[in-house]
């Protein structure tokens, strides 16, 4: 029997070696085929996972709680598996450069405790030659095996997209590959028994790499267009929104629009192939022009923000201002590399004082990374200013009315005890305010009802 059959057996076992957003829900997918070994090095990660707790909020308690993964911060355990997993961040330095130190860690602490006929499968976004330039020696140094006789490799690159309910593990088709045929067809057969979508074969380890990499180079470049465009529309005081709307009635419109590019993948993963290229001697045009109009999103918001502060005859040095969401991106917990980070630092700059709410963002994370701490949401009044920057599914309930009330001595009042009280003076609702900044990234909110509502307006 091969190494397949001995699993589908439960006679080997499958290790992840990372537990975050991209491995646990990989462990836990396998593990309704297999024995699995879920590993990572923080051991306060793989104690909450054994007390049935999910801080990604990617597969949720319940199923944590009924999941068969052996959690693990023990590396020696990974002695007991021989099909290898795995999945680690992939992060780029303060200088754009790509940072390998977690999968060149994860190598190491593979290598020290790989057995003889293993299969090491790595799903880490790299730039091509990672894999089998980088990896596959630390592979050897610390095992002391031979790649090819004692152990193969191959490459599945990770699509799975955090807070998304519908495109996941099971429902996208799984790019695979292996350094031969046979590692081929093995890592082909043990993906199929989770993907429900199929996997789809590729020529070699190196356009497995190169493919993911240009994924979200793609939308990263299509995401810098739309921000461009938005940047050219408001300075002809053209509505983006409207303009994608109508432009969107063709067939073969894409459909993207103008926002922040954060997060580990789309904001991280283009420097990864342009540090590549600018070792072979080119230098990138597109790519390299994309992200800088990404990565100067935060800063243009920010100063939109005080030029209509200004509008509304606000003192900006002084001034308060709340923003509701700062993980990178909606109906997840998750802060890193996120982009509203950018928006704060540059309007605390102007003297702007801050207060951030945000029901979904990881609070530990979240000071550990930016030294910020969130507000409630009841805490939300006297507001110069408010921006929502992030469209959480929590922030789609509160009405123009709600956030009107974050600029009175109240604060914030949900629609239900709102509607029983108004009539009375115990509120300060002062529906007529005209010098109501309201900043609305993703466009959230219907303009027209916002300015309608005696908002100063403004929208990406």
């Amino acid at each position: 029997m091969n190494l397949y059959e001995n699993i589908v057996n439960r006679e080997e076992k499958i290790s992840l070696i990372g537990l975050g957003y991209v491995g646990m829900p990989i462990a836990v997918a396998f593990a309704k085929k297999a024995d699995v070994i879920g590993f990572d090095v923080n051991k306060q990660k793989t104690e909450l996972y054994k007390s049935g707790i999910d801080p990604t909020k990617e597969v949720g308690n319940e199923v944590i709680k009924n999941t068969t993964v052996d959690f693990t911060s023990d590396e020696a355990r990974l002695r007991e598996a021989k099909f290898h997993i795995v999945a680690v961040p992939t992060p780029v330095k303060d200088d754009h450069t790509p940072d390998l130190t977690p999968v060149e860690s994860a190598s190491r602490t593979l290598g020290k405790n790989l057995t003889k006929g293993s299969i090491v499968v790595f799903e880490s976004t790299v730039y091509p030659g990672v894999t089998e330039d980088i990896c596959v020696p630390i592979l050897e140094k610390e095992s002391g095996l031979k790649c090819g006789v004692d152990f193969k490799v191959g490459y599945s690159p990770e699509r799975i997209n955090p807070g998304d309910k519908v495109h996941r593990l099971e429902t996208i088709i799984k790019v695979v590959s292996g350094q031969d045929e046979e590692t081929l067809d093995i890592i082909a057969r043990v993906y199929e028994l989770v993907v429900d979508a199929g996997v789809y074969k590729a020529a070699s380890i190196k356009v497995a790499e190169a493919a993911k990499v240009i994924e979200n180079s793609q939308r990263d470049i299509n995401i810098a267009f739309m921000n461009e465009l938005s940047i050219i529309f408001n300075k002809m005081e053209i509505d983006t929104k409207a303009v994608l709307e109508a432009a969107g009635t063709k067939w073969n419109f894409l459909n993207f629009s103008p926002g922040l590019v954060g997060g580990h993948c789309i904001g991280v993963d283009p420097y990864y192939l342009t540090y590549k290229a600018e070792q072979m001697g080119y230098h990138s045009q597109i790519i390299l022009s994309g992200r800088k109009i990404n990565d100067d999103m935060g800063k243009y918001i920010a100063e939109s923000t005080v030029k209509k502060m200004i509008k509304a005859n606000k003192q900006i040095n002084g001034a308060k201002v709340a923003i509701f969401g700062i993980t990178f991106k909606e109906n997840t917990p998750d802060v890193r590399n996120t982009k509203v980070v950018d928006v704060i630092k540059e309007l605390e700059e102007y003297g702007v004082d801050i207060k951030v709410v945000d029901p979904a963002a990881d609070k530990e994370d979240l000071w550990r990374e930016y030294r910020i701490k969130l507000c409630e949401i009841e805490d939300i009044k006297g507001m110069d200013a408010v921006i929502f920057a992030v469209p959480h599914d929590e922030f789609k309930a509160i009405q123009l009315e709600n956030v009107k009330m974050m600029f009175g001595t109240t604060g914030y009042v949900n629609s239900e005890v709102m509607n029983e009280v108004a009539a009375t003076s115990e509120f300060d609702i002062d529906i007529d305010r005209k010098d109501c900044v309201l900043m609305d990234i993703k466009g959230m909110f219907n303009r027209k009802e916002a300015e309608d509502t005696g908002f100063v307006y403004w929208r990406l």
